[in-house]
């Protein structure tokens, strides 16, 4: 029983280093996922809804704008000072935030475990901080940042208002 288990494990493991390996593009267009990039998001958000690691990447559910069900997105959470965000890597486009804005901020994370929550955007002069954060954690989503993971705040400030941030509270 125990062979069967790692050779699963090797095959994930190497499935994942293809999709690390492949460029940008085959995931994004002008902003927006291909149809690829969606297939990989739902993937993504059933293995971390289910718990499964990297625990600092959950899944966010969220109700749609249009009333049909709900939207389930992988999302990385980043830490500041005790405080957990949540950050849209594609901006202002991002479906899911104009769903939680619909929604007035309530929303689901699922991580093995559903958790209620309140999603707070935070004003534009915070996030600065938060961003950095984010961009040393999500290492997906350095490609749709100008700033890398060890520059100066100050670059971060300069981009702030591209990219909403939410701040996580209970609901």
């Amino acid at each position: 029983m125990r062979k069967p288990l790692g050779i699963a494990a090797l095959v994930a493991a190497a499935i994942a280093v293809a999709f690390v390996l492949m460029p940008n593009s085959v995931y994004y267009r002008n902003g927006r996922p291909t149809r690829v990039g969606r297939a990989v998001s739902r993937a993504q958000a059933i293995w971390s809804g289910l718990g499964l690691p990297p625990r600092f990447q959950v899944a966010l559910e969220v109700p749609r704008r249009s009333g049909a069900g709900l939207q389930s997105v992988p999302v990385v959470i980043a830490e500041v000072e005790g405080e957990r965000y949540l950050v849209s890597m594609l901006g202002e486009r991002s479906d899911w935030v104009k769903n939680v804005r619909a929604a007035g901020g309530e929303a689901t994370i699922r991580s093995g475990s559903r958790e209620p929550v309140l999603l707070e955007e935070v004003p534009v002069e915070e996030r600065a901080p938060v961003l950095k954060a984010y961009v040393k954690r999500a290492f997906g989503a350095r490609p749709h940042f100008d700033p890398g993971p060890d520059s100066p705040l100050e670059e971060f400030e300069a981009v702030a208002a591209n990219y909403p941030v939410f701040r996580i509270r209970p609901r």
